[in-house]
C-alpha cells in the first residue's frame, strides 16, 4: 500500500506539473497562434498515459479503433475517470470536448479550453444551452475535428448506471456524421476523487456507428448495451 501510494505521488506530481507548465505555454499559444492549443493538449495527453504506465503500471488497451473512420465524426463515450480524457486525446486527431462550463473556471488551464475549441455548456442553461452546443458542435465538425460527448454527463462509477442526457439524441440527429458509441472500464484503475491508481489494463472499445435517423428511444438503448453490457478480455 505504501508503495502504490508512493507510485500515485509521483504520478499526480508529473501530472500536475506537466499540467502547468503547459498551460503557462498554452496561454502563450492563445495570443499567438491558438491553433496549436489542441496539438500542446494532445501531447500533455501522451505523456501523462506513459508516466500512469511508468509510475502506476496502468496501461491502456482500446479495441476498434482501425475502424474509426477519417475525418469528423461524433464519439459518444461513456465516462469513468480523468484518464478517459488523457486517452480520447492520444487517440484522435483533433478532438473537441462537450464539458461543463464550470471547469471553464479553473485557474490557467480553464483558460484554455475554449481557445482550443472545446464547447463550454451551461447544464442549468435548459434548451438555450443545447441548442448552443447543438451549434459549436456543427461548427467543430464543419472545421473536420472530432466531437466528443459524455452522454452521462458525469463521471460514473464502474458496475454502476448513469441517466443518458438527452443532447447526445440532438447532436446524434443533426450531426450528418457517424455517432460512435465507446465503452470504457477506465474507473478500475482510476476512480473519481481516488488518489490510489490500480495496476492492469484500462479497456475503451469503439462499437459500430449508430445507423441515422433512429428514434431517441432507440439511440438511448444503443448507447445503454454499449455502456453498460459491454465485456472485456482480462
Amino acid at each position: 500500500m505504501i508503495l502504490r501510494f508512493i507510485r500515485a505521488a509521483v504520478f499526480n506530481c508529473l501530472m500536475g506539473g506537466s499540467g502547468l507548465v503547459l498551460s503557462l505555454y498554452g496561454l502563450l499559444l492563445r495570443r499567438v497562434a491558438p491553433e496549436y492549443l489542441s496539438v500542446a493538449a494532445r501531447v500533455w495527453g501522451r505523456f501523462c498515459l506513459w508516466a500512469l504506465r511508468v509510475t502506476c503500471n496502468v496501461r491502456v488497451r482500446v479495441e476498434g479503433v482501425s475502424a474509426l473512420p477519417p475525418g469528423p465524426v461524433v464519439i459518444a463515450a461513456q465516462h469513468q475517470s480523468a484518464m478517459d480524457i488523457l486517452i480520447w486525446l492520444t487517440i484522435l486527431p483533433s478532438p473537441a470536448f462537450v464539458l461543463k462550463r464550470e471547469l471553464c473556471k479553473i485557474p490557467l488551464f480553464g483558460a484554455l479550453l475554449v481557445p482550443a475549441g472545446n464547447i463550454a455548456v451551461d447544464r442549468d442553461g435548459g434548451a438555450a444551452a443545447l441548442r448552443g452546443m447543438v451549434v459549436a458542435s456543427r461548427l467543430a465538425l464543419a472545421a473536420g475535428r472530432q466531437v466528443v460527448i459524455f452522454p452521462e454527463g458525469t463521471r460514473v462509477a464502474p458496475g454502476a448506471r448513469g441517466a443518458l442526457h438527452g443532447g447526445i439524441v440532438a447532436l446524434a440527429r443533426i450531426a450528418g456524421v457517424p455517432v460512435i458509441p465507446a465503452a470504457t472500464d477506465t474507473g478500475l484503475r482510476w476512480g473519481a476523487r481516488r488518489f490510489l491508481k490500480t495496476p492492469g489494463v484500462a479497456n475503451v472499445r469503439l462499437y459500430p456507428p449508430l445507423a441515422p435517423g433512429q428514434a431517441r428511444d432507440d439511440i438511448l438503448g444503443v448507447l445503454t448495451r454499449c455502456f453498460y453490457e459491454t465485456d472485456y478480455e482480462k
